[in-house]
């Protein structure tokens, strides 16, 4: 069964970080490329950050160019998303997602199997 979970969700003050975690199982990552999506109350979900299968591309949306820094481990079957300079409108359920195949894409249609979401939230 394919299956993924997302952990490192929490509150944290504006400025600081967190790092994410999506843990694969069911299924061999070095063949799925991997998202990052996010969505908050009332709004679609939206895409975050994609890394290929084999990790030599990586895609961000603008709003966390520079900030954020997706990255993956296949020996440990484990995709990073590490989130720097966070702000209050960072704060949503985080997603993770996997796409068959070595191209990654920033849209959730691409994704058919996805994790239950982990929290976060910027405030002071």
């Amino acid at each position: 069964q394919l299956q993924l979970v997302e952990s490192g969700g929490g509150l944290v003050q504006p400025g600081g970080s967190l790092r994410l975690s999506c843990i694969v199982s069911g299924f061999t990552l070095d063949y799925y490329a991997i998202g990052w999506f996010r969505q908050v109350p009332g709004k679609e979900r939206e895409g975050v950050s994609c890394i290929t299968a084999t990790g030599s591309h990586t895609n961000y949306v603008d709003s966390v160019k520079g900030r954020f820094t997706i990255s993956r481990d296949n020996a440990k079957k484990t995709v990073y998303l590490e989130m720097n300079s966070l702000k209050p409108e960072d704060t949503a359920v985080y997603y993770c997602a996997a796409r068959p195949g070595f191209v990654c894409y920033i849209l959730t249609d691409e994704y058919s199997v996805w994790g239950q979401g982990t929290q976060v939230t910027v405030s002071s």
